[in-house]
């Protein structure tokens, strides 16, 4: 190990490959000390798998990784081997990019968001893959694919009519990047789109027709016929679904969930998948993840699963560094960083 540098030390403590480490090098320059050991590294299991199998380190192994920790200025994500105790074993840290956007839940459970490290998140990475899987959810149920499946494997053929996305209402729950997003693109389908955004005022995003408070979400749900969860987990968005507001839907709503799993009471949800209030559910997230072989949800057959992995697509860490090396200039230059956790809100 090499002996402590009096420039900034990045290290890198998640899976990334080696053609983005060099642009973090290059772009640094003389400026900072880029330190990425691979072998110290869970290997990724897929593109942009930023966690890996969990593995056993050695001794050996881990007095290198504490070494490296204690000379870190700057981490590209959260030291995967101990993150409740980051700042004790990495004392001049100032700064940790994460790869996700919703890190509120980790830095509450770890207890890191009474630390004074700034964190920066992902926001802006994953929007459009997850718009899309929110399209694909509501194509998918509108344009009743299940009826067509149930169709081919019985061979008939029959012609039918749907009910379509033209015309339909939904409802986005949360208006930021992410919520935005997915109602540009239902706007573009033709829906009405209603929104829901922690405080009123400001600008209206494109593609929304009517924002509304988050206390009436309640009486909104009874005059949509879809609802999409895009909002961050916070005390105030958890259980926002709860059992109330599943009773008070439109019968035959479409459910899609690009947020977290907490954020809607799943039993009730799966109690209204079963008895058909609600019509089917495109879901990304879920309470527990892994989801339990035990859960129900998966023998229903209105439900697409999705493990997680909604928004991961093949440029997300392209992506995620190029938000890094922007705000790596901005720590650099002692300006503001972008997408900093605002530990106030909770995201």
């Amino acid at each position: 190990m090499s002996s402590p540098s009096p420039k900034p030390v990045i290290v890198i403590a998640s899976p990334l490959e080696e053609e983005h480490v060099a642009r973090l090098r290059a772009v640094g320059g003389d400026r900072v000390e880029v330190r990425h050991e691979q072998d110290l590294l869970p290997k990724p299991r897929y593109v942009a798998d930023h966690t890996g199998p969990k593995r056993t380190m050695s001794a050996e192994e881990l007095a290198r990784w504490s070494a490296l920790l204690a000379e870190a200025d700057i981490l590209f994500d959260f030291d995967l081997v101990d993150a409740a105790n980051l700042p004790r074993n990495a004392p001049k840290l100032k700064w940790v990019q994460a790869t996700s956007s919703g890190i509120g839940e980790l830095l509450r459970r770890t207890g890191l968001d009474k630390s004074d490290i700034a964190f920066t998140t992902a926001s802006g990475v994953h929007g459009r893959p997850l718009a899309e899987f929110a399209m694909l959810g509501l194509l998918h149920f509108f344009r009743d694919i299940p009826g067509l499946d149930r169709m081919k494997a019985a061979k008939h053929w029959e012609r039918y009519t749907v009910r379509g996305l033209d015309g339909a209402r939904v409802l986005v729950v949360g208006l930021g990047a992410l919520g935005s997003a997915v109602a540009r693109d239902a706007a573009h389908f033709g829906m009405e789109v209603w929104g829901t955004r922690r405080t009123m005022g400001g600008e209206t995003p494109p593609g929304v027709a009517r924002v509304i408070e988050q206390g009436q979400i309640r009486e909104a749900l009874a005059e949509v016929d879809a609802l999409v969860l895009a909002c961050p987990l916070t005390e105030d968005t958890r259980l926002l679904i709860d059992l109330p507001e599943i009773a008070a839907m439109k019968p035959g709503i479409v459910i899609v969930n690009i947020s977290r799993g907490q954020v809607i009471n799943e039993t009730s949800l799966i109690d209204a998948l079963k008895s058909g209030q609600v019509r089917g559910a495109a879901l990304d997230v879920f309470e527990v993840e892994p989801l339990p072989k035990e859960s129900p949800m998966w023998d229903l057959p209105n439900v697409i699963i999705s493990p997680h992995s909604a928004s991961t697509v093949g440029a997300e860490n392209r992506r995620i560094v190029d938000i890094f090396l922007d705000n790596l200039e901005r720590f650099l230059a002692g300006r503001p960083l972008h997408n900093l956790y605002e530990r106030d809100r909770g995201y």
